[in-house]
């Protein structure tokens, strides 16, 4: 008979064997949260996390020529479908694990006014936006400013980032004094972390539904299933919320 203190300790020392690792593409803008899951599904899982942060068009691109990720945590919900479309992911996969918000946002006080009425009075030479081909997050900067008649006005102050990742940059290093950034980047416990925003209201762009996609070449390994369903359970979704997320 195997005594149970036995059993404990050959149970622990197999867990490290069965350890896998998990490549997960994720969208800029929900840099700040997966790097808090990843930490939790780790330390729960005993499997790696390897991400990689960037625009979800360059994203596509490299799935299409064999970059080897697992899962893709897009900035949209076209993406995924596209690549449900073309047959590259595992069927059923596909869901959304979050819904961003815009922001209007400066490194500096004072800046943005809760309204976002500074738009309108139009007294800076610069303002960041993603590029609205790439980034979802700019293509809802841009139906924006199309709704608030400003965007032939602001369009010539563009300072484009190729991500929402890049254009969080230009405005925290003052390239641009203001700019249209995700609210999970200058947000946390539903607090702002610094300088002055304006939350855009949902009513103005259409809602940016995100989801999660597993590729096809990876459905069944055991880190990628149970990485998707780290990220459903309550836990990962405490996480996303306190970004500022809807669910």
């Amino acid at each position: 008979m195997v005594r149970p203190a036995l059993l404990l300790l050959a149970t622990a020392l197999a867990a490290p064997a069965f350890a896998d690792e998990v490549q997960v593409a994720v969208a800029a803008n929900f840099t700040a949260p997966m790097k808090v899951i990843a930490v939790q599904f780790e330390k729960e899982t005993g499997h790696n996390v390897l991400a990689s942060y960037g625009a979800t068009g360059k994203f596509y691109a490299q799935i299409q020529n064999g970059a080897p990720f697992d899962i893709l945590l897009a900035a949209d919900d076209e993406t995924p479908a596209r690549l449900d479309q073309e047959n590259a992911t595992a069927p059923g996969s596909r869901f959304t694990y979050a819904i961003g918000k815009l922001v209007l946002w400066s490194a500096r006080p004072g800046v943005v006014d809760p309204q976002g009425d500074v738009l309108k009075q139009g007294k800076f030479d610069h303002i960041a936006v993603a590029n609205p081909k790439l980034a979802p997050y700019g293509l809802a900067a841009q139906e924006t400013l199309q709704k608030l008649k400003l965007f032939s006005t602001l369009q010539a102050k563009f300072v484009t980032g190729e991500n929402i990742g890049q254009t969080y940059q230009y405005v925290a290093s003052a390239a641009a004094p203001l700019g249209f950034v995700a609210m999970s980047q200058v947000y946390e416990d539903s607090k702002l972390k610094s300088g002055s925003a304006w939350i855009v209201p949902s009513t103005l762009y259409s809602p940016i539904r995100q989801d999660a996609v597993v590729l096809a070449k990876s459905a069944g390994k055991p880190a990628v299933t149970a990485f998707i369903g780290y990220l459903k359970g309550g836990q990962a979704r405490a996480v996303i919320r306190s970004y500022g997320y809807d669910l």
